[in-house]
C-alpha cells in the first residue's frame, strides 16, 4: 500500500497512512484511559482539549492532501473514542452515555475541522485567520475547562510555532 517501486518508504508515508492513523488512535484511546486511572498529572494533561487540538493540527499539517487529512483525523479520533470507552468499560470505569454521544458528535465533525485547518497550509489571509482561530479556540477551551494551566500555554506556543513560524520557514526554502 505505501511501498512503491524504486523508492523506499519515508517515515512520513508510513505514519500518515489511514491504517496507521487508526492504530495510533486506538493506542491513544487506551493509553489516555489508563492515564486517567493510574496517573494524576498525565490524567490532567490528556483530559484537556488543547492537547488534542495540537495533535490534530500536527496530523493535518503532515498530510499531503486535504482528503487524506480529513480521513486521517476521523480515523484517529474514532479509534481513540472506541478504545477509550472499551477500556473504561473493561476497567469498570465511570462514564455516561452523554459523554459518548458528545465525543461521537465531535468525532463526526473532525473531518470538517481538518478541512478548515488545511487552509493554514496555503497561507494568505484566510489561512492566518484559521491559525489565529485555532489558537483562540485552544485558549478559550482551556479557560472554559478550568485553566489555563502551564501546559495549555506551552501548547498554544507550540501551535503558534507550527502555524506561523515553521510554515513560514518551509515556504522560504
Amino acid at each position: 500500500m505505501f511501498l512503491q517501486r524504486g523508492s523506499p518508504p519515508t517515515v512520513k508515508k508510513i505514519v500518515y497512512n489511514p491504517l496507521v492513523m487508526l492504530l495510533l488512535g486506538l493506542a491513544a484511546g487506551a493509553l489516555t484511559r489508563l492515564a486517567d486511572i493510574y496517573t494524576q498529572i498525565l490524567c490532567s494533561v490528556f483530559s484537556e482539549l488543547s492537547v488534542w487540538i495540537l495533535v490534530g493540527v500536527v496530523i493535518v499539517l503532515g498530510c499531503d492532501s486535504r482528503r487524506r487529512a480529513c480521513l486521517d483525523i476521523f480515523l484517529f479520533c474514532a479509534g481513540m473514542l472506541i478504545t477509550y470507552y472499551l477500556v473504561a468499560e473493561y476497567t469498570n470505569g465511570i462514564w455516561g452515555w452523554s459523554f459518548v454521544y458528545g465525543w461521537a458528535a465531535f468525532t463526526l465533525l473532525t473531518p470538517v475541522l481538518a478541512y478548515l485547518t488545511w487552509f493554514v497550509k496555503s497561507g494568505g489571509v484566510f489561512g492566518r485567520v484559521i491559525s489565529v482561530g485555532i489558537i483562540l479556540v485552544t485558549l478559550i477551551s482551556s479557560v472554559y475547562f478550568g485553566g489555563p494551566h502551564f501546559y495549555d500555554i506551552i501548547i498554544c506556543l507550540a501551535l503558534a510555532y507550527l502555524l506561523f513560524v515553521k510554515k513560514k520557514k518551509s515556504r522560504s526554502r
